[in-house]
């Protein structure tokens, strides 16, 4: 009798549901926004703090170009002084000082005054200036207004090492003596050069008080440059 070998049965691969294919896709996709969304922080993530070596470095090349500040500090910081530029770093001063003239002694006495420089204001102030030193010698001692202040005399005789720091004093000593308050509010308001003029004159700056106004002279004031180093 023959006997007939059956070959053993082979499991057959059925197809994967719809449901089971659609799953498998989700995780896919999931699995690749996961992996873009970390690259995208990694990206976007900011640089690491610069460490004290490179602070100190910035700050030395910062200062080997930039002008020295130093500012007060509150209570427990190291640093307490205070380091103000002179005044020939205000703006303006120095393109002032270049000219030379009486008229850039007005304005620069105007411009640290912090008054307009009206052409009103400019022309008392020069003609100011011709009552006290006349125009051919207006830089008279670096003290074309004779003001005492700071300049060692307190008859107006004294003298300024140069006609910047007399402007700056002749500006302080007006912002300063309350005696002066009027001409401040004069120049302030850029008033009419009459109110201006009134106010000198009745001022405390000249003991003759320009006899009221008989002794000042309106005639137009000649623009004369000072000899090299008196700025």
């Amino acid at each position: 009798m023959n006997s007939y070998h059956q070959p053993p049965l082979r499991p057959v691969a059925r197809p994967a549901s719809r449901r089971a294919r659609l799953t498998r896709r989700i995780l896919a996709v999931a699995a690749g926004a996961a992996v873009l969304a970390l690259a995208s922080l990694t990206a976007i993530a900011p640089p690491p703090p610069p460490s004290q070596d490179e602070l100190l470095a910035a700050s030395s090349a910062s200062g080997s170009t930039a002008s020295e500040q130093v500012f007060d500090l509150p209570a427990g910081f190291a640093q307490s002084s205070i380091t103000r530029d002179s005044v020939a770093a205000v703006p303006g001063v120095q393109g002032l000082a270049q000219g030379r003239t009486n008229r850039d002694w007005a304005e620069l006495v105007l411009l640290l005054g912090d008054f307009p420089r009206t052409d009103d204001n400019i022309t008392v102030m020069m003609r100011w200036m011709r009552q006290e030193n006349g125009p051919d010698d207006w830089w008279n001692r670096n003290n074309p207004l004779n003001n005492g202040w700071g300049s060692g005399g307190n008859s107006g005789l004294g003298s300024y090492d140069n006609l910047v720091i007399a402007a700056e004093n002749a500006a302080e000593a007006l912002r300063s003596n309350p005696g002066y308050s009027a001409i401040v509010a004069g120049f302030s308001s850029s008033a009419p050069t009459a109110q201006i003029e009134q106010a000198i004159w009745a001022s405390p700056w000249a003991t003759s008080h320009y006899a009221n106004g008989s002794h000042w002279s309106y005639t137009p004031v000649p623009v004369i440059e000072s000899p090299a180093g008196t700025w």
